[in-house]
């Protein structure tokens, strides 16, 4: 937050958190003060179903949050449009 003062990091999180209460358990939101990925932030790391964690950074437009919310609403593989925000995790740099 203190990163981004222009952001609207409660709406972003509040957003998800709809999304997760309206999606009959597919989404869950869980967060974390540190993720050791400062440099891309805004951080948020999706797990699908049966596949490892996707890292995506940078997530500070109302853009990219619609095509993350999109994704996670239809399920399928990662949008192109969020493959340009996806990140290496800081464990695997």
């Amino acid at each position: 937050m203190k990163k981004h003062p222009d952001y609207d990091h409660e709406a972003q999180l509040l957003r998800l958190r709809t999304l997760a209460a309206t999606s009959g358990g597919r989404v869950r939101v869980r967060t974390a003060d540190c993720l050791d990925a400062c440099e891309h932030s805004n951080v948020i790391v999706v797990k699908p179903p049966g596949a490892k964690p996707v890292w995506l950074g940078f997530v500070l437009r109302d853009e990219v949050m619609d095509d993350l919310e999109q994704w996670l609403t239809t399920g399928g593989p990662l949008p192109t449009t969020l493959d340009l925000n996806r990140i290496t995790p800081p464990a695997q740099a």
